[in-house]
């Protein structure tokens, strides 16, 4: 059993938000990668994919997920699954929001059309 502290040094600031790395391969977790996201009001992720299927589980605010033409909006007590390799957006709406992910610690982040693909550092 090994008991994670979410800390600065796990935590990743970008212009889209913050991810804060709660369990990993480098936490001891081999299979399974999770963080908490934080994100202010309107303001839009890139555009990406993730070649693992992802699970989000939002905690507070309201969020709201963009997947080819198809738009759905979660809050506490709902989960989205995030299937691998579809492009998507998502943002938080109405104010800040905050969720806690999952998915498989070998999951990698690329852009559409692009064959390049790079591990998540909150999740390694």
């Amino acid at each position: 059993m090994q008991l994670v502290t979410e800390t600065e040094e796990r935590t990743t600031r970008t212009p889209a938000g913050l991810m804060a790395g709660l369990a990993a391969p480098s936490q001891g977790s081999k299979q399974i990668s999770t963080w908490r996201v934080e994100m202010a009001e309107d303001v839009d992720s890139p555009l990406h994919l993730i070649d693992a299927d992802q699970i989000w589980m939002p905690i507070s605010g309201t969020w709201e997920f963009t997947v080819g033409d198809e738009t759905v909006r979660a809050t506490t007590g709902q989960t989205v699954v995030l299937e691998a390799n579809e492009p998507r957006r998502f943002r938080a709406v109405g104010g800040p929001a905050q969720a806690l992910v999952a998915m498989p610690a070998s999951g990698q982040a690329g852009a559409p059309g692009s064959d390049a693909r790079q591990g998540l550092p909150w999740a390694q």
